[in-house]
This record gives structure tokens, sequence and C-alpha cells, in this order.
């Protein structure tokens, strides 16, 4: 008796039940989190592989040069430090890493690196994409609706795609690979926070 009791407790503690019933969108987000964390460690993989190939004083002038200028989906507001991302709703911070993941599904194609990673990233962005979708209708109200995606589309930086000279082009690939971390890391941090209201034993401070 006291075997098959121990399985249990043993069970329970592996499914992470506690007192608060796990959710629907506890579930949603769970799967979210666990999707944009992937394509966090994936953009890392590609901006680290692709800074190997470059030469010292290449790194530290590139990284200078990326500080002064902005990503493309800087113009997508967002928090702007963690106390307000702490204070943002749900809603609101589910419509933004919506727009933030949707403005990488075009020019995510272009990222340079391995093939074998770039080629996941495609996919993944769209299955996240579904899936902020989904937390967006499941938390949506009559206050704040869901934005009309017509008008998210955005291709970051409009000369990338034209013939560019070997330093140019160097720039653009480490800009374009440095604002995917950036955004993957800033959606990864969104929906985390916004996961952690629908857990009351979670910690939340960021």
């Amino acid at each position: 008796m006291n075997s098959v009791y121990l399985i249990l407790v043993y069970i329970i503690l592996c499914l992470g039940v506690s007192s608060q019933p796990i959710t629907d969108s506890q579930y949603l987000f769970s799967i979210a989190v666990s999707r944009v964390q992937n394509l966090h460690l994936l953009a890392q993989r590609l901006f680290s592989n692709f800074e190997s190939t470059l030469q010292t004083d290449d790194q530290h002038q590139l990284n200078k040069i990326f500080l002064q200028d902005f990503c493309n989906s800087d113009y997508i507001i967002s928090p702007i430090d963690k106390h307000e991302t702490q204070r943002s709703s749900v809603l609101k911070l589910l419509s933004i890493s919506y727009r933030l993941v949707e403005s990488w599904e075009f020019s995510s194609r272009s990222l340079t690196g391995g093939s074998a990673l770039r080629n996941q990233i495609s996919p993944r962005l769209s299955e996240l994409k579904t899936g902020i979708q989904m937390l967006i209708t499941a938390n949506q109200d009559g206050a704040e609706m869901f934005p009309d995606s017509t008008a998210l589309q955005l291709a970051p930086y409009g000369n990338f795609y034209q013939s560019l000279g070997d330093d140019e082009l160097l720039r653009r690939n480490y800009e374009l690979l440095a604002c995917f971390k950036k955004d993957m890391h800033k959606v990864e941090t969104y929906l985390t926070v916004a996961k952690c209201r629908f857990s009351p034993e979670m910690n939340c401070t960021l």
C-alpha cells in the first residue's frame, strides 16, 4: 500500500499538479513559452556562428554600429523596461508578441548561417504565431481587440535585398541576426510574464 501511495505522489509531482487546476490557457502558454525559448536558442546559435566567422575588430565595429542603430521591429510599440512589462496587461503582451513574430515570418528566410538551423525557423515561427493567436482569442474582451494583421507586415531593412557591397552586406547580415535574437528575447520575456499571471504560485519578478 505504501509503495502504491509513493508512486502516486511521484506521478503527481512529475506532472506538476498543484492545488490550482491547470487551465487551457496555462497549457497553451506552456507550449508557447517552450516554442519561443527554442527559437531564441536558435537565434543565439545563428548569431554566434556568424560572429565566429568575423575578425575581432569587425565584431567590435559592428557591435558599435548596431548599438547606435535600431531594428525595424522597434516601430512596434513595446514596454521600455521590465517595470512597464510587468504592468502591461496579458492581452497587450500577447499582441506585441504576435506582431514581433509576424514581422519575422518572411525576413527570417534570409538569415545567414547554417541551413540546417535556418530551415527550422520559418515553420516554428508559424507555429508560435498560431499559438499566440489562440491565446489572444482566449483572453480577448470587448476592451481590447485583436489587431488587424494586415497593418503588421514589416520587412526589416528595406534595402536588404538590394545589391550591396561586401562591407554593407556584412553589416546587414549582422544587424538582421542581432535583431532576430533581440526580438525573440523580447517575445520570450513577454510570454513568460503573461504565463505567470495564470500561475499564482510562480514568482513573476523579472
